[in-house]
């Protein structure tokens, strides 16, 4: 069976025995490199990772100062550790003050040496912790606002926190109203990028709208043009660009698009400035492209550079073992935002939900849970709170199945209502009855009738 991995050192020193003498105590224990000068470090740097960089402050050509710039710049960032003979409080402040973990002296102490990287490891083990910790947290977070523990969800999901770390343009496919925009932003909270995410609804603008919001315009380009403004391309720097329905965009703002993702680059209209970005792009559309570029309607070197990593999100109806955490889910948020309390919701109410085909996905069961919220007299949702069109759309075998049983379900869900009031207030009636916002003597009328006791 194979050992367990080295830590790897590399040592930066221009005085040939003092590199030797350190290399030969280290390699026992260490994967150890050596770099001749601060230049050559630097370059070995830009190649390879190491987990110790052990630098001479003082040397010809790139100082110790420059190899650590060059060690905070990589990721995995390696500890480093600056040497010099010349042990000036100074020297020590400056090389930590800047980033380095330690500062030794010569005469190199070799025990002391490996006392020091001992601990520098340690550290780094402990930063590497705590950022596994807070990338778990947050990913526990981010996903927790992605709701549905079906199949299909789990593969959208699993695909996009492993897309979201890297630079890869992603296309995300779907029917209107399936939580397109969600998942980009999901990717884009995953991925740790710096800058903002920046929604663009392609669609809701014309053509020449739409150029000057993702490009910018210079003061005096056009008609109204009254100063100079940014693009949604630059404004999303460092972060990520969503372009939303990206099907419905004219040809000529597409090839301003595809330069953009061949050059990271573009200019303002009416301007003649190169502006470069590092917007990462996710697109989306409720189209299907391939058709789009058949029919002439949709470049396709611009659908190839898109059509990088793609996720096809899932219907509701394709879903449907999720429709009751998202209903409940609307439910609490729509009820708090409206300072109602609900017990809940009654099974043929469900039964209903989850048996309609919901056209309109996420957005349209939303709007369904806000007005039955909304309008709702009852401390319960019942299948009288589903909206009309809603039962009329079910299958003659589901309103069968569900509607003729619904008065029994009304009665046993009024039962418990009445039950639970009474032994939350010990069989005070007259409590019991403003409780359930009823007159004392309809609980009386109520109780004889169900024979509560």
């Amino acid at each position: 069976m194979a050992g367990k991995k080295r830590d790897s050192i590399l040592i930066v020193e221009d005085e040939r025995n003092v590199r030797e003498a350190m290399a030969k105590f280290l390699r026992p224990d260490y994967e150890v490199c050596i770099a001749e000068d601060g230049l050559r470090a630097v370059n070995m740097l830009k190649k390879n990772n190491y987990d110790i960089v052990l630098t001479d402050l003082i040397m010809p050509g790139a100082d110790g100062f420059r190899v650590l710039e060059e060690c905070l710049r990589k990721s995995p960032q390696p500890s480093c550790i600056v040497i010099s003979a010349h042990s000036s409080a100074e020297n020590g402040f400056e090389a930590k003050s800047k980033g380095a973990d330690d500062f030794i002296t010569k005469p190199i102490n070799l025990d002391y040496l490996q006392d020091t990287i001992k601990r520098a490891l340690d550290k780094r083990k402990l930063k590497d912790e705590n950022v596994d910790l807070k990338r778990r947290l947050l990913e526990k977070d981010v996903t927790r606002q992605i709701i549905g523990n079906s199949a299909a969800m789990h593969e959208v999901m699993e695909t996009v926190r492993q897309v979201a770390p890297t630079r890869a343009t992603l296309l995300i496919s779907g029917e209107s109203g399936t939580g397109k925009e969600l998942v980009a932003r999901a990717l884009h909270d995953l991925s740790g990028r710096k800058g903002p995410f920046v929604p663009v609804h392609c669609a809701a603008l014309p053509t020449n709208l739409l150029e000057s919001e993702l490009f910018g315009h210079e003061k005096g380009s056009f008609t109204g043009a009254t100063e100079q403004r940014k693009g949604r391309f630059e404004i999303s720097d460092g972060g990520t660009l969503f372009l939303d329905e990206i099907g419905e965009i004219d040809q000529t703002v597409q090839v301003k698009i595809l330069r953009v993702l061949e050059t990271r680059s573009f200019e303002r209209v009416g301007g003649s400035e190169r502006i470069f970005t590092d917007a990462r792009v996710v697109a989306a559309t409720n189209k299907d492209l391939k058709q789009l570029v058949a029919d002439g309607k949709f470049r396709e070197d611009l659908f190839y550079r898109l059509f990088v990593v793609t996720v096809t999100l899932p219907t509701l109806r394709e879903r449907r073992e999720d429709i009751p955490l998202l209903f409940k889910s609307f439910v609490a948020e729509i009820a708090k935002d409206n300072g109602k309390t609900l017990a809940g919701v009654s099974d043929s109410a469900m039964n209903a939900l989850c048996a309609y085909d919901w056209p309109g996905n996420i957005r349209e069961l939303r709007n369904c849970a806000e007005r039955m919220v909304v309008l709702s007299r009852k401390d319960i949702l019942d299948i009288d709170s589903v909206p009309l069109h809603i039962k009329e759309g079910l299958s003659p075998s589901a309103r069968r199945k569900i509607l003729a049983p619904s008065t029994l379900d009304l009665n046993r869900n009024e039962e418990s209502l009445i039950r639970k009031a009474l032994d939350d207030t010990g069989w005070n009636v007259s409590k019991a009855a403003r409780m359930l916002g009823i007159s004392r003597r309809t609980l009386h009328r109520k109780i004889n009738s169900l024979g509560l006791k």
